[in-house]
């Protein structure tokens, strides 16, 4: 029983992205601000897939840099949605890890964000984020930080 459980739950998970009625491509510039620390410039990219006209799976990294320090993260989550008039505003929790690396050293932990934002639509098949603000909580070393902030905006392309 345990066998045929299995495989029926990885025949559904592989035939999640035959589901998709739409994905999103998203690519942008970012701005964090670590709580306590500086406020660092740097890109964010993300792929969701749509499979309810509610709801979809995102997949988010993003990299920042400030006078020889990087931190880059890659998270994956839910997005909730709605669009009505051009617009499309959405939220998401997303969960993943994150590599802060400055001077020689390097650490690894878990990252969060809770947040969301707005699309707007430009073209057929083109939309503005104009605002995406994230709520960021990391865990390094076990030393959690939950006063971080990251607004995204850029460009996302639907097909």
């Amino acid at each position: 029983m345990r066998k045929l459980i299995s495989v029926a739950l990885l025949f559904c998970l592989a035939s999640l992205p035959a589901l998709a009625q739409k994905a999103e491509i998203f690519g942008g510039y970012q701005l964090t601000h670590f709580d306590g620390g500086p406020t660092s410039n740097g890109w964010n990219a993300a792929l969701t897939g749509n499979f309810l006209p509610f709801l979809g799976v995102t997949a988010d990294f993003s990299g920042v840099y400030d006078s020889g320090t990087h931190f880059y993260t890659y998270t994956f989550g839910p997005e909730v949605h709605a669009r009505a008039l051009g617009v499309k505003p959405f939220a998401h929790a997303l969960f993943g890890g994150g590599t802060f690396s400055s001077g020689g050293f390097s650490s690894t932990g878990f990252t969060t964000y809770l947040g969301g934002g707005a699309d707007v639509k430009i073209a057929p098949a083109v939309s503005a984020r104009l605002a995406q603000v994230d709520w960021m909580t990391t865990r390094f070393s076990g030393v959690t930080d939950r006063n971080n902030i990251r607004y995204s905006g850029g460009l996302v392309l639907r097909f």
